[in-house]
């Protein structure tokens, strides 16, 4: 058996890999998009330089984020034609996400093309390729083993990451021997809202484990609604500015949106207008309510009280780009949560261009942005920046509130893995940079882990 690594390998978006059997059977684990502007991924975005889609058996899915799904469509379009596994949630999710995907690169390349008709380009694929996608697609629960073929299974658990988010463990039989094979996708984060805790993964012989924030501990949960409550009053009150929040239409959105209806529902929260400004938003927030299965304990006591906890009184959400485009003509304090997290695209650019030169304004950023992109350079401390042609000064406020993070940090990695250490022969670090592979391979050694690899794009290995 060997494994390929095809993506996310020392960067953290664009989740590939690829297990080949002793028999030739294949099984892709994610096939995503990179995410950033880094010219040397243009080529991985628009072909499959490390495999043949048309070739491949199947494809398992983690969960639904655009980084690990957003080539499926592609995938697809060359020729695959093999079954598609993710949880209900996951195949849900997917229904919007690569839908929205391919509009926006219709609309891109519409734009671009007005501009350059002479060197016109294509998306790399359009809404009729995921009508053909989402009929590959087979749901998944949790917690059972679903057989792949009469060798091979496959469990889902629970991540904790996103609604839908799970761990893949495949339990393949060849060569007179039992081989259990992890993949951690993308892990959540314990206690966190809405979603159930990560649930550990079965003990496995080799495992693929993502490090996005492999170097670093994430802000206590006790001080986040304090602190979140903090900045709403500095920027909307004291200062009577627009907080703007770019956040990830899915999980991140309905995470702050829930914070917000909790701190209503408690009368802490100000007198002022809420905009949930993004189409995709609004239609994954319809999702997350029909999927009470991925709900935690908390949220299930909490609509006891509350049987809507995505909506309020002051809360709106926009869909129409006239609605979007009216946000910029408020004068009065507001917040915005708007997508793309990044604001490397979508409204938040946007909403980004009209806020960030003004000091009353506040920018809260709340999760992990490409270094390259408007968020990454922010959080960086750049003093401006080039938009839409335009050079701005970063004159608003800036705060960072990583414990909004979806994503496990160091310790939290770790306590996932408790007890793999005794059955993994050989552990590689995926989705993330080297710096933070490398801190986090320090302390998972220090946790008795051996053999733990570092792979780089197009590596194969032997098992």
């Amino acid at each position: 058996m060997k494994v390929k690594f095809c993506g996310a390998d020392r960067e953290v978006t664009g989740s590939a890999h690829l297990l080949t059997l002793e028999d030739g059977f294949t099984i892709l684990l994610d096939c995503g998009l990179y995410q950033g502007n880094s010219q040397d991924m243009k080529e991985f975005n628009e072909s499959f330089p490390h495999f043949d889609p048309a070739t491949l058996d199947c494809l398992v899915l983690s969960h639904a984020h655009i980084d690990h799904t957003g080539r499926v469509p592609m995938l697809v379009k060359h020729g695959f034609q093999g079954p598609i596994y993710a949880t209900h949630a996951t195949r849900s999710l997917c229904s919007i996400m690569l839908l929205d995907s391919a509009m926006i690169q219709e609309r891109d390349a519409e734009y671009y093309n007005k501009r350059h008709p002479d060197n016109k380009r294509e998306p790399l694929y359009k809404s009729a390729d995921v009508h053909e996608t989402m009929k590959l697609f087979v749901g998944c629960p949790y917690d059972k083993w679903i057989p792949l073929r009469d060798n091979v299974e496959i469990q889902y658990r629970d991540a904790g990451h996103i609604l839908g988010s799970a761990s893949v463990t495949l339990r393949i039989h060849e060569s007179q021997r039992t081989i259990n094979f992890g993949f951690t996708g993308d892990i959540g984060r314990p206690d966190r809202p809405i979603l159930r805790d990560p649930q550990k993964m079965p003990a496995v012989d080799y495992l693929i484990c993502e490090s996005t924030y492999g170097d670093r501990l994430h802000e206590e949960k006790p001080q986040e609604m304090e602190r979140f409550l903090r900045i709403i009053r500095e920027a909307c009150v004291e200062r009577k500015g627009k907080l703007l929040i770019p956040a990830f239409s899915v999980g991140r959105t309905q995470e702050i949106v829930y914070l917000l209806d909790q701190a209503e529902h408690a009368g802490e929260l100000p007198k002022i207008p809420i905009f949930v400004d993004s189409p995709l938003a609004v239609n994954a927030t319809t999702i997350f309510g029909a999927h009470p299965e991925c709900y935690d304990a908390q949220l299930e006591q909490y609509l006891l009280v509350d049987d809507n906890p995505f909506g309020f009184n002051n809360l709106q959400y926009i869909k129409k780009v006239e609605g979007s485009k009216a946000i910029n003509s408020i004068k009065g304090p507001c917040i915005i949560i708007s997508a793309s997290g990044m604001m490397n695209a979508g409204r938040s650019k946007h909403h980004l261009f009209n806020t960030i030169d003004t000091p009353r304004n506040t920018l809260l950023l709340v999760g992990y942005a490409s270094p390259e992109t408007p968020a990454g350079k922010i959080r960086e401390g750049a003093t401006g920046l080039r938009l839409f042609g335009e050079y701005k000064q970063v004159l608003a406020h800036v705060e960072i509130m990583d414990s909004f993070s979806a994503h496990a940090d160091r310790n939290e990695i770790a306590d996932f893995l408790q007890g793999q250490q005794q059955h993994v022969k050989k552990l590689f670090l995926v989705h993330g940079t080297i710096e933070r592979q490398e801190s986090l391979a320090g302390l998972l050694t220090e946790k008795g882990f051996r053999d733990i690899v570092i792979p780089e794009l197009g590596q194969e290995v032997e098992l």
